[in-house]
């Protein structure tokens, strides 16, 4: 049986006899055999050769092993190795492997001598237990089976599915915690004084949004929107902003446990991905050199510039959507469509958020050419580093891809167009959009909304349909040639691992960054889930949907669809810790911006306790909110449009003097009234506030949780002294010998 375990499947065209190609493939076969490894031709429409490595590499593997890893010299020496090691380690040799003419299976595959290079899926009853318990639809609820997901995939993609689920898990608390806001919100209402005063507004006239052919407009035409506002809009939002921000940090506190237990299980805890590497290269070549640790500030400074170049460019086309909807708002309100100059500001809105959902797809391909350029520009000295750089570059520019529109939206848009009769232009024309009638924060909700279902909906579609629709044109194009073949020859007893190995080559393929690319779009989602989560307290509830799903998608594409992937040892999930802390510090900053910039809730504070009768005497039978919208309305004298503002001064045959704006500016003269700098002291008062109380919160809670349960430290407490222990008693035995 031993016999017939392949490693590793090497895939090529069939070449003309004599030529380069078949050459070089010589070359390196020959290179390989050398090394003591084991080929096996299978001839197909194309060549396939079965890879097995000696039983001595292992041994060394194990030697060095057993040095390094203090806790594993009591286990024997001979016992057998992990599929996923043996796989691992081939896949290392293979892949550092050098022919004569100086050159590694990358170059060979990248000049087309090598298609393609790919452990097996074999038929190994953990495979059968994997398809069964985790990677089906009828199992989403069920806990997932890590270890056999790490006996399989080797602990890398174990620790993505643990950590996936760990998130997923917790997501649960946030999600109940948003549907309660919105719940509170939806109670709160009907009865808010506030968007009552707006519903029943219908003689206060407002300012047109627009300058040709937009009439003016009552303010309770914005009712309903008042009324859904103020369902995200309230006191509730400032606790769940607080929560969330405390959530994040325990959430990755309590990960950080979780992956300590999971590590010393699995004997990786003390683990050094260097110490492995050197392994490695020792074993493919005795005489290795380590290549030394280098930093240059030349090529970081020019790196530095590069990637602060792509980020004005990223924040340029965020610019660029702006303009598209000041634009586009001003050409639908004059269109001759009702449906279009009705509703020109909702259609600007959504058209944009859609433009943006396209500016991401097409800015993550370019960003990613972009990183992978810049990390080829810093040299790193090995692929874990180079995995490293590569992760906050594109983690940075996805950053400012995904969030630059949503950050105008939230605290640039509205507070920078001036006011009516002075009013800021693009190119001296088109009037820069307004916030939405009943408050900038419903923009951002919208816009929120649109991406969170939008982006999870068509991103979760495409990543299962892409495969799924691939693998069957693949399978098409490649089995039915196989059969005329057969046909075609006497009949002989098939080769046993030729189905196995063309079923597998069939299957689409996988590279470094698969694993990567799942773990990149769960922390865009983390993003979205936390940094504005007080304009949109329902996206940790989309999250959650949308993961249930991923976690079975991505297992169904990894063991139905896919390549099997080379297991890699890791003992945490790396940079990403850091990232998801990053964040999670943005997180805070974003929410408490969101409250004390975005949304009403510090304006109708200081009208309470300034400005409001309460104030001014004492009724405490009274809303104190009583009057508001009027004191947030500014007064403004048609006679002082701009002459090219084309207003009919009469509205529904009431000869207009003056109408209302949003915004508290004197009557007079247009200057900011004292109220405007009350509210926006109170707003600077309540940002350094809310940060500081949440950022000390998040502290407290990173104090308070242990990283490292006292279980672990105890167990590895022990061995270490039973150590010590050992080699004493082996000193004192040799003293007397």
């Amino acid at each position: 049986q031993n016999e017939e375990t392949w490693d590793f499947v090497l895939v090529s065209d069939i070449h003309e006899m004599g030529s380069e190609k078949e050459n070089k493939r010589k070359k390196f076969l020959e290179e390989l055999s050398k090394k003591g490894f084991a080929i096996k031709k299978i001839e197909d429409t194309k060549l396939f050769y079965g890879v097995r490595a000696p039983q001595h590499i292992f041994w060394k593997y194990q030697c060095f092993l057993t040095n390094s890893n203090i806790r594993q010299r009591n286990s024997s020496a001979n016992q057998d190795i992990p599929v996923t090691t043996r796989i691992r380690v081939v896949h290392f040799i293979l892949r550092n492997t050098v022919t004569s003419d100086l050159e590694k299976l990358s170059d060979l595959m990248e000049k087309k001598v090598f298609e393609a290079a790919f452990p097996l899926h074999k038929n190994e009853e953990i495979r059968q237990i994997l398809k069964k318990k985790w990677a089906r639809w009828r199992v989403m609820f069920k806990e997932q089976p890590i270890e056999e997901i790490r006996c399989y995939f080797g602990e890398k993609v174990a620790l993505y599915f643990a950590w996936l689920g760990w998130y997923t898990y917790l997501l649960i608390f946030a999600a109940l915690a948003g549907l309660a806001t919105v719940a509170a919100g939806a109670t709160v209402f009907s009865s808010s004084q506030v968007s009552k005063e707006i519903c029943d507004a219908n003689t206060t006239i407002m300012c047109p949004l627009c300058d040709q052919n937009c009439s003016f407009w009552v303010l309770s035409d914005t009712c309903t929107y008042a009324k859904i506002t103020h369902m995200i809009d309230n006191e509730a939002t400032v606790v769940f902003a607080m929560f969330m921000a405390i959530w994040a940090t325990v959430f990755l506190e309590l990960w950080k446990r979780q992956r300590a237990t999971v590590a010393t299980n699995w004997d990786v805890y003390g683990w050094d991905e260097e110490e492995e590497e050197l392994a490695l290269h020792l074993i493919n070549n005795s005489q290795h050199e380590p290549q030394p640790y280098q930093h240059s500030y030349w090529r970081s400074t020019i790196v530095l510039i590069l990637a602060l170049l792509m980020i004005l460019v990223l924040i340029g086309i965020a610019h660029a959507l702006v303009i598209y909807r000041a634009v586009a708002m001003a050409l639908f309100t004059q269109s001759e469509v009702s449906l279009l100059s009705r509703h020109a500001d909702t259609i600007a809105v959504m058209t944009g958020a859609v433009l943006h959902y396209l500016t991401i797809i097409i800015m993550t391909k370019v960003n990613w050419q972009v990183a992978l350029f810049l990390c080829k520009l810093e040299k790193p000295r090995t692929p874990s580093q180079a995995e490293n750089n590569f992760t906050v570059k594109i983690v940075i520019f996805q950053f400012f891809t995904n969030f630059s529109s949503l950050i105008y939206i939230a605290f640039f848009l509205g507070r920078i167009n001036g006011h009516p009769g002075h009013y800021v232009r693009i190119a001296g024309h088109w009037r820069l959009e307004e916030c939405h009638p009943s408050g900038c924060i419903t923009d951002l909700f919208i816009q929120m909304a649109v991406i969170m279902v939008l982006k999870q909906t068509i991103s979760n579609i495409m990543e299962y349909l892409v495969p799924w629709i691939s693998h069957q044109l693949r399978k098409k194009q490649k089995s039915p040639k196989k059969r005329s073949m057969m046909l075609g020859e006497e009949e002989e007893a098939e080769d046993p691992c030729k189905r196995q190995w063309l079923h597998n080559y069939e299957l689409n393929e996988v590279n470094v960054f698969s694993l990567f690319n799942e773990y990149l779009e769960i922390v865009i989602q983390y993003s979205f889930t936390t940094i504005f989560v007080a304009a949109f307290p329902l996206a940790p509830l989309l999250a959650l949907i949308n993961n249930v799903i991923e976690i079975h998608m991505d297992a169904i594409k990894m063991m139905r669809l896919r390549r099997r992937m080379v297991p890699r040892k890791a003992k945490d999930i790396g940079i990403w810790l850091q990232v998801l802390e990053a964040i999670g510090i943005l997180a805070v900053i974003g929410n408490g911006l969101v409250i004390a910039i975005t949304s009403d809730f510090i304006p109708v504070q200081v009208y309470k306790y300034m400005y409001s009768p309460c104030a001014r005497e004492n009724h405490t039978s009274m809303d104190c909110s009583t009057g508001y919208i009027n004191n947030s309305l500014s007064v403004f004298h048609i006679r002082d449009f701009e002459p090219h503002t084309k207003v009919l001064p009469e509205f529904n045959g009431i000869q207009l003097k003056n109408c209302r704006y949003r915004d508290y500016r004197n009557a007079d003269d247009y200057t900011y009234t004292v109220q405007f700098w009350h509210i926006f002291a109170a707003r600077l008062a309540f940002l350094i506030l809310f940060e500081h109380v949440a950022l000390c919160v998040k502290a407290i809670a990173a104090w308070y949780i242990p990283d490292v349960p006292q279980k672990v430290k105890n167990l590895i407490l022990k061995e270490k002294h039973s150590n010590l222990q050992n080699e004493l008693s082996m000193t004192e035995y040799s003293t007397e010998v």
